[in-house]
């Protein structure tokens, strides 16, 4: 296994999970918020940031982190990847990890996120991860459908443990 897409509500856990399959698989981890967020919050434009989302997508190897639907307008992410990991995690529960993020990291920029973005929330944001089920959710199921994409769903962590058991046992094989 050397593509791994991981998908699914901020403050679900994806950006943890990539760090650690990274270590676990030797694997490159790419963050794409790290790639889309430029200082002080600013959003890069797709007319730059597409390009190196499509760098990453050409590579042999990567675990990408991240939804960004629109800098991957070809779904080459649906085509060429191993597994397709899904966070399917109840929205109380992403907007309680998110708060507690914001605690742990507040004025700091945390792992996985672009440089000069210090934590905050905003009520933009936490309206994002409310609508996320009915807004986003429905486009990533249905593109890896269409693709018949492998797909794993992360819904507790019994099935976290069990990934992470799974995916050590595959690269010691």
């Amino acid at each position: 296994m050397k593509r791994i897409a991981i998908m699914g509500c901020s403050g679900s856990g994806k950006s943890t999970l990539a760090r650690a399959l990274g270590q676990r698989l030797g694997l490159p981890v790419y963050h794409l918020d790290a790639l889309f967020w430029q200082p002080g919050w600013v959003e890069s434009s797709y007319e730059t940031f597409r390009p190196k989302v499509q760098e990453i997508l050409a590579r042999e190897e990567w675990i990408i982190d991240g939804g960004y639907s629109d800098a991957d307008p070809e779904e080459r992410r649906y085509r060429h990847v191993d597994v397709l990991i899904l966070f399917d995690r109840p929205v109380w529960l992403c907007l309680w990890r998110v708060i507690a993020r914001v605690i742990t990291h507040y004025g700091q920029t945390r792992p996985g996120m672009g440089e000069g973005c210090p934590e905050k929330v905003d009520w933009e944001f936490l309206r994002y991860i409310w609508n996320y089920r009915g807004n986003a959710w429905p486009h990533i199921l249905e593109r890896a459908e269409r693709h018949k994409t492998k797909t794993i769903f992360i819904r507790g962590d019994p099935d976290l443990d069990w990934l992470v058991g799974e995916l050590g046992r595959l690269s010691s094989a």
